[in-house]
């Protein structure tokens, strides 16, 4: 189970609408919608992961000690929601490195694990695996084997894979299942809240199952968050995307815990 602990103005569909320099002045709710989360996976008994990006944790701290309070594993997402395939080599592992650094201190763990925004690391950017070993992190889920307009690399194989030997960084791409000749979206985001809940289940319980692998799932705090602020002139695409049964989310995340079994990645695929 992993969480990407970003705010509603911060995702990439929204970033020709919302002004980078207006974030400090918006209505920040993930505060609010962690509370929320954090009780939902304690209930459950649920330890997760939560790829944090580095503008939250500067601004709310007691975010991230309540994440690694909770038994969670703490990992990077990324100072401030950059793409990857938008930034050089060098702003690239200035990004990385201060991120990891940033978490590290506030609470108090190794971060090992990395997510790019937006699944940005695919075929024209996988220079960026090496960048995140040489600052000193383990593995990476950057690389959905998917075909998307705003990312994909369908190619990419399915399950945690090492891209460049044994001794490289291990990638853990989200979950797909592969059907009818394409690999498709089973580890959450819209197609999660578009499809009903118990097709969904079916295609993890699927993974479970016939592939025996874990099944990765992903989702940001504001998915649980149907009375956040809308922000005027967003494309009817994007709104689609971003609201779609918005408001069912929690209880669905709630059966999530109900219905399988969740750790964090690092025991997972690290053995930690």
């Amino acid at each position: 189970m992993t969480c990407d602990v970003e705010d509603y103005f911060q995702v990439s569909a929204f970033a020709p609408y919302i002004d980078r320099a207006s974030w400090p002045t918006r209505e920040c709710r993930v505060e609010a919608n962690m509370d929320r989360i954090l009780a939902l996976f304690e209930r459950h008994g649920v330890r997760a992961t939560f790829f944090t990006l580095g503008w939250i944790a500067e601004r709310y701290p007691n975010v991230v000690k309540r994440i690694v309070a909770g038994g969670h594993e703490l990992a990077s997402h990324g100072y401030g929601h950059l793409r990857a395939s938008d930034q050089s080599r060098a702003e690239f592992a200035n990004d990385v490195r201060s991120s990891k650094a940033l978490l590290e201190d506030i609470g108090g763990q190794a971060v090992l694990g990395y997510r790019a925004p937006s699944f940005s690391i695919g075929r024209d950017n996988l220079w960026a695996l090496d960048v995140l070993l040489e600052a000193g992190y383990r593995y990476s889920s950057s690389i959905y084997p998917v075909a998307h307009d705003h990312y994909g690399m369908p190619e990419a194989p399915r399950f945690a894979f090492y891209p460049n030997g044994t001794d490289g960084l291990l990638e853990v791409p989200i979950t797909t299942v592969h059907m009818m000749g394409r690999n498709l979206p089973a580890g959450g985001g819209g197609y999660f809240r578009l499809l009903p809940y118990a097709l969904s289940r079916w295609m993890m319980a699927k993974v479970n199952k016939d592939d025996c692998q874990p099944a990765l799932f992903y989702f940001p705090p504001w998915e649980i968050d149907p009375d956040q602020p809308r922000p005027e002139g967003v494309g009817a695409k994007s709104r689609f995307r971003h609201y779609v049964n918005i408001d069912r989310m929690e209880g669905r995340i709630e059966a999530l815990a109900r219905d399988f079994a969740w750790d964090r990645m690092d025991r997972i695929f690290l053995n930690k």
